[in-house]
């Protein structure tokens, strides 16, 4: 096996044990055995839109929303996950805003003000009501980020780390699954999604 092969293995291992430790619903082996109910990942952290208004993550809560974490810096793979969540978008139509939010939250607030987010979701196609491109001072987006036990990491060069978790949540708060954005289809978000409002 060559060298390039081994250390592709090892990235495909590191990013299956990053998704299978990550989520809001994971605790320990303890609280699951006693039934304990999984906490919200919605945290009471006041983050900014890219519209410069504030949002609480609390304040989200009573419908289904989707959740990404992206930069606009991001070569490729951010904008891989935003193109599908556009495509989500479309297939929910007039949903979205009404029964259905959409948050992309930036992994790096140090260069991600409102007018970056902004301009990243004209050009992306994703500027549409009910879909929140949020960023905030390092520390709330870290806390936000908390809810849904995912970490920002920077590379020593300065680059940023990838999130690549998505996750479906309820309205209450509580995660109802967790994708891999890099392989999840829009069409099965969306079919998540509705079931998420046909039980609600």
């Amino acid at each position: 096996m060559t060298a390039a092969f081994n250390h592709r293995m090892m990235l495909m291992m590191l990013t299956i044990c990053a998704l299978a430790v990550s989520g809001c619903n994971s605790g320990t082996q303890s609280e699951q055995a006693a039934g304990a109910q999984p906490s919200s990942c919605l945290t009471d952290a006041t983050l900014v839109d890219q519209n410069g208004s504030y949002v609480s993550l609390a304040s989200l809560k009573g419908k289904p929303m989707v959740v990404d974490f992206i930069y606009t810096s991001c070569p490729g793979t951010c904008l891989m996950e935003t193109a599908k969540l556009a495509n989500v978008a479309l297939r929910l139509g007039p949903e979205l805003g009404s029964k259905v939010s959409i948050v992309s939250i930036t992994v790096d607030p140090e260069h991600d003000g409102p007018k970056q987010l902004l301009d990243y979701s004209r050009q992306q196609g994703a500027d549409e009501k009910g879909w929140y491109f949020l960023t905030g001072s390092p520390a709330a987006i870290d806390r936000a980020l908390g809810g849904f036990k995912v970490f920002r990491e920077k590379e020593p060069d300065g680059s940023v780390s990838h999130i690549v978790s998505m996750f479906l949540v309820g309205p209450d708060g509580r995660e109802l699954h967790e994708y891999n954005g890099e392989i999840v289809k829009p069409a099965s978000i969306v079919d998540d999604v509705n079931k998420s409002l046909s039980n609600g």
